[in-house]
Formats: C-alpha cells, structure tokens, sequence
C-alpha cells in the first residue's frame, strides 16, 4: 500500500496525542493500527480525549489527568452519565471562523462519529482485549445503550443541497477569468505583493480542482513523476492507498505547466521525479503544501467570487459539470471520482436535473414574454 504524506502526517500526530491518553488507549490503537487509517484513529482518539476531559470536569471521575484514569472507571460508568456527555456535545457551539462570530452547533453526523468512536472503544475493552484467562477488562457496555440516530436525506435533498454550495452553469469558468484577471483589483498593496508571488501555483491548484475533480490530499501528494502531460493524465493514491489515475482538463493542465515553469525559480524546488507538486518556502527552504493550506487557498478565492468554498465543493463542482456533459455516464463519473458505489454518483445526476430544471424556466419565460 503506497504511504501518502497526509498518512505520516496523522501517524505523527496520533503518536503525539497517544502521549495523553491511558494505556488501554494506546492497546486500543496498536490493535487498530493496520486495520484504521491514522486518520480515523487520530479522529478516534481527539473524540477520546473530549469525552475524558468531561468526564473530569464533571468530577463524574476523580483523577489528576486523563492518563490515570483507570479502566474500571468506563466499565462502571452510569447510563445516565454518558447520556448527559452526548446531550452536552450536541448542544456544544464552535466559531465558523476567528474573525467571525457566528456560531454553528456541531452536526448530528460529528455526534453519530463520536458515539462510534467511543462504541469501538467500549467494544475493545469488553470484547476483543484478553488481560488475564481469557477475560476482557471488564464486561458491562454502557455504549451499547447509545443508539446512533441515522441522518436520512432523500437524494434529491442531499442533490439540492450540492447544488446551493457549488459553481452552477458557467460560474466555475467565470471565477478562475476573475482570479486570474480581476482579482488583483481587490487586494491592498502587500496583498498583491502575496498574490503574484504565488499566482501560478495558486492558480493551478484552483483549475486543477475544476478540471479533474480530485480530493484535496490526492492533490497535495502530488509528485512531479504523478504528471503525464502528453497523455493529459495525472495518477493519484486513493482512499486506501489505491493508486488511480486521472483524466485532467487541457487547459487544467495548461495552468500546470505555467506554474511548472516558475517552480524552480519562486519555490527553490528541485526537479526529481518524486519531489512534490505543490510546495510553498518556509524559513527559506522548499516545503510541500499541506492540507489545511490548500483548503485556506481556496476558501479566501472563492469567498472574494461569490462563497466561501471547500476543495469538496470544487469537486462536487467538475462532478456536476461531467455528469451534465457526459449525459450522466455513471461508469465514467465513478471511474474519475475514485467512487466504488453508483448510488454517491447518483447525486450529480440529480444535481444536473436540478440545473436542467432552472434552464426550463428560463427557456420559459420566452412564452410568457410573448403573451404580455
């Protein structure tokens, strides 16, 4: 299985985060390790540190730190304990952004995440861990009685909803001629300063998103070896650490190449075949780009267009675009996604018939024209 940057990044910060957590957190972990992508486990365990945090805050355990809470602790915790702890995290508010003080409660599919977290936890402890003859740590699962309440939505409302948070019609061309023609008009001079310093790059990132419909880490662990210019392809590692490879809009692959040409120069990159893509200077020297940079990178272009938008939403934007030009092939659409279910490219079939809707209407109002 190919290692990934994003991989080593979330094995780094698991073991970091291991360093607060009890022994049987970290049994759990070495378990899960090989069968629970370090993401999912770091996610696992920041849910971990939540809970044990609650727990001693609410004096409902009594100990000097998470560490020394001990595993007879979970094994005897009250139904009605851990009730209160899910009621408290579901009514918990967090800043959309620093600047901003508008509020977002956390979404019943973050709670359901936890509730699983701690249900894979709980069932460790009870179930699979042997500590002496054949026994678990304890037998009693409080988890058990936590039922995780499915979030259902139709695929028209799931569709709908794609459809409100994505680049419709031709906006997606129309917002990289505004990046790249007018956005400059915008900034203050030490903005413009930044802007031109990192244009193509910054550039490419934002067409290559719209031109190939990849994920943000599939970007990130962009190597220059990844990139067939003459085949006008790009192979990606997929979730799971499945290679792919990847079909990229022409003029996606132009912005490419112009950022290619000022690589060496601007970024102080090197040219070896398994060099990074997408770098940045950090203290004077070449650094691949991370996640949460791409993300800031989009979201301050797409907020001055129109809204504030993930790399997702910029997927979901080429998706809905291929779907429409390519008569809803499903096969095709799976195959360019990395999806291994229809029913996930299903939604982008339904996100065109959303926008063919709206072209009905327009095409309308040239009856009701004529009868006024």
């Amino acid at each position: 299985m190919a290692i990934t940057k994003q991989h080593e990044m979330y094995e780094k910060r698991l073991q970091e985060l291991l360093k607060e957590m009890p022994y049987y957190v970290v049994e759990y972990v070495d378990d899960k390790l090989d069968i629970r992508s370090p993401l999912t486990l770091f996610n696992y365990v920041r849910d971990y540190k939540e809970f044990f945090s609650w727990l001693l805050a609410e004096n409902i355990v009594a100990c000097p730190n998470i560490k020394e809470i001990p595993v007879t602790a979970l094994g005897e915790l009250p139904l009605a304990d851990v009730q209160n702890y899910f009621k408290f995290a579901a009514r918990k508010k967090y800043k959309i952004t620093e600047k901003d003080d508008i509020t977002k409660k956390i979404s019943p599919k973050t709670i359901n995440r936890q509730k699983s977290a701690l249900r894979s936890l709980f069932n460790y402890l009870t179930l699979e861990a042997e500590v002496d003859g054949g026994e678990p740590y304890f037998h009693r699962n409080v988890m058990k009685k936590i039922p995780i309440k499915k979030v259902s939505e139709t695929f028209n409302e799931r569709a709908k909803k794609i459809t409100e948070k994505i680049f419709i019609n031709d906006n997606d061309v129309e917002f990289l001629d505004y990046i790249e023609n007018h956005y400059e008009e915008t900034l203050t001079t030490t903005e413009l300063r930044y802007y031109k310093r990192d244009k193509e790059r910054n550039f490419a990132i934002l067409s290559l998103f719209l031109g190939s419909g990849i994920r943000v880490n599939e970007l990130t662990s962009l190597r220059l070896k990844d990139v067939d210019i003459t085949a006008g392809e790009i192979s990606v590692i997929r979730k799971g650490g499945k290679k792919d490879t990847v079909s990229v809009t022409p003029s996606s692959l132009k912005d490419v190449i112009k950022y290619l040409e000022v690589r060496a120069t601007k970024y102080k990159a090197g040219s070896g075949e398994n060099e990074y893509l997408f770098i940045k200077l950090y203290k004077g020297n070449p650094e691949p780009l991370t996640n949460r940079a791409v993300e800031d990178i989009v979201y301050k272009y797409t907020k001055s267009f129109d809204k504030r938008m993930s790399p997702h939403k910029l997927r979901h934007t080429y998706a809905t675009n291929l779907a429409e030009h390519t008569g809803g092939d499903i096969p095709l659409i799976m195959n360019q996604l990395g999806h291994t279910q229809s029913d996930i490219s299903l939604l982008y079939i339904n996100t065109s018939r959303e926008k063919a809707k709206m072209a009905a209407e327009l095409l309308d109002k040239r009856r009701q024209n004529k009868d006024d």
